[in-house]
């Protein structure tokens, strides 16, 4: 499982950005969340991405997040920029931006919106890694992006010497192990659910949302799959079920975990920016209920959750848009 170029980690976090209640960056939130997780096991924080609402970033924001990371994580954890851009020139300046700031590997999705062709991904992904000596981790989630990055492709891209990595929300276990089989390419899981499966046929970590929460389990699960104890690792998924399922089935996961987060008095405030708002009431109630079904697991005390919804209603409108540049 372990990979002697790794230079991402084992352990990412995909962090929440918090904000304020009305939709600043919370910049101590920040800095002491990131210290959290990493304390708590992360040896990767992966900021500015999905769950970061890199969407709605500008791209100053990003660059801050970089730096305030490698402040924060002094040395025990890789900074990884996530995000990117379906514009490929705007996402080069990105990650020569975030290089300059001092980021250890960029995260880059697959063009969304555009549904390019397979030569229209190979070519942006070629050009963006082109583009910086940092090392890369495409992120594969058709879900979101409209457009698979097709075995053929990734086999393409894995002879690239900047590409070291993919990020797999896919869920194609088959391809995966081909992928695996036939190039270099590590593999994390991109999807909460599919993390000790991911593990279990070789790949060589996680890039998680539930992990702004708990970041021990995954410390626990990774350590246990790397020197082959897997009925500790499953034993450690089980407890971990129905926090992923809390976290990653009803709301989008940023909007869940900065719920958690909040009522768990770890940020200051749950408030997500526009177009994601917070849950209505009968999301929030089936979280909640989920949340019950919580036991024993390491590095979380629900006996004091006090959910807000009021705090969480409703999303912000922040005074420059993300695009601004």
């Amino acid at each position: 499982m372990t990979h002697a170029g790794n230079p991402f980690g084992q352990v990412l976090v995909a962090l929440v950005t918090p904000m304020t209640a009305d939709g600043e960056v919370d910049w101590p939130a920040v800095e002491k969340h990131m210290d959290d997780v990493v304390s708590a096991g992360a040896d990767g924080l992966v900021v500015t991405g999905t769950t970061g609402e890199t969407s709605t970033l500008t791209d100053a924001e990003k660059i801050r997040l970089v730096e305030m990371g490698k402040d924060v994580a002094a040395g025990r954890a890789k900074i990884i920029t996530g995000g990117g851009s379906n514009e490929t020139a705007h996402a080069i300046q990105l990650y020569r931006d975030s290089a300059k700031a001092g980021a250890d590997g960029i995260l880059v999705v697959t063009p969304y919106y555009n549904k390019p062709t397979q030569a229209g991904i190979l070519t942006h992904f070629r050009l963006v890694a082109d583009a910086t000596d940092l090392p890369m981790m495409l992120y594969d989630i058709p879900g979101r992006t409209g457009v698979p990055i097709a075995y053929e492709t990734l086999l393409r891209l894995a002879k690239h010497p900047n590409i070291l990595a993919v990020k797999d929300a896919k869920g194609n276990f088959s391809e995966v192990s081909r992928v695996l089989n036939q190039t270099d390419l590590m593999y994390f899981s991109g999807d909460d659910t599919n993390v000790l499966p991911h593990l279990a046929i070789g790949a060589t970590g996680l890039v998680g949302v539930t992990a702004n929460i708990a970041a021990q389990p995954y410390r626990t699960i990774v350590d246990a799959v790397n020197r082959g104890d897997l009925a500790a690792a499953t034993a450690e998924h089980k407890r971990l079920e129905p926090l992923v399922r809390a976290v990653m089935t009803h709301v989008p996961g940023t909007v869940s975990a900065k719920y958690i987060l909040h009522g768990l008095g770890r940020i200051s405030s749950p408030r997500v920016r526009l177009p994601l708002v917070g849950p209505e009431e009968w999301e929030a109630a089936i979280i909640e209920d989920e949340l019950a079904l919580v036991a024993d697991v390491e590095g979380v005390d629900f006996s004091n959750f006090r959910p807000d919804r009021n705090a969480a209603a409703g999303g912000a409108l922040p005074k420059i848009s993300g695009t601004t540049r």
